[in-house]
């Protein structure tokens, strides 16, 4: 038994500004007044969902993780750019090289995104969000494949990826080297216990996997936060 991916939390200055942007790109329904922020639900694609939760924490360098984005076709690329901007994105600078066919943007709070160029076979068939693009060591993406039960797919030179076994957005990991970590981040997971299990039991299993408890670890309403090997935030829901 392994823990379910519930949702991708952002930290944000402005949740329902950032939930309304993300859901007007991908084209979700927003609800309000959940988990104290705003909520786009899973699509069938990803499985999980995404929420917005306030945060006064200041955005100091490149997140740990970003979405990479799919294209059909060139013209698809072009309007999700186009719409992107539309609603507050913007153009940034990350080191890209002129001859890459991504395009790499903003959103209205600083989160970097890519909206991947049409073709890319490694993303095909993952869905819009074709991957959560992350920053990490071999050693996280060994532990998140057993901390979730979702194989990898991605083994290579320190580089890994997982996917569900129901399939949907990869979670991918670089390998070094990996960039500083520059306080909290501003993306996390939230997992609940597997079902029929309870919180405790799965703290201790993801703590034999190498996890380890965060200073303070308990947040209200029965919320454990826990880091992973990378030293990555993440909370674990109490038992349903």
């Amino acid at each position: 038994m392994t823990s379910q991916f519930i949702a991708l939390c952002f930290g944000a200055h402005d949740p329902v500004g950032l939930g309304r942007f993300w859901a007007a790109v991908l084209g979700r329904e927003l609800l309000d007044g959940r988990h104290d922020g705003v909520v786009l639900p899973p699509d069938d694609d990803t499985g999980f969902e995404i929420r917005c939760l306030p945060s006064l924490e200041k955005k100091i360098g490149q997140n740990q993780a970003h979405f990479d984005l799919t294209s059909e076709t060139p013209e698809h690329q072009q309007r999700t750019v186009a719409r992107a901007l539309e609603l507050g994105a913007r153009h940034i600078d990350v080191g890209q090289r002129p001859e890459e066919g991504h395009v790499v943007l903003a959103d209205p709070e600083g989160n970097e995104f890519c909206v991947i160029e049409a073709g890319n076979k490694f993303l095909d068939g993952c869905g819009f969000i074709g991957a959560l693009a992350s920053d990490g060591t071999q050693a996280v993406g060994y532990f998140w494949s057993q901390a979730l039960g979702w194989p990898l797919v991605w083994d290579q030179d320190e580089e890994t990826a997982i996917q569900s076994p129901r399939g949907g957005t990869k979670i991918t990991w670089g390998g070094p080297p990996v960039g500083p970590k520059h306080g909290r981040n501003r993306l996390h997971f939230d997992l609940a216990p597997p079902e029929g299990g309870d919180q405790r039991t799965e703290i201790e299993r993801l703590v034999s996997l190498g996890a380890r408890l965060a200073d303070g670890g308990r947040h209200g309403s029965g919320v454990v936060e826990l880091l992973d090997p990378d030293g990555n935030e993440f909370c674990l829901l109490p038992s349903a």
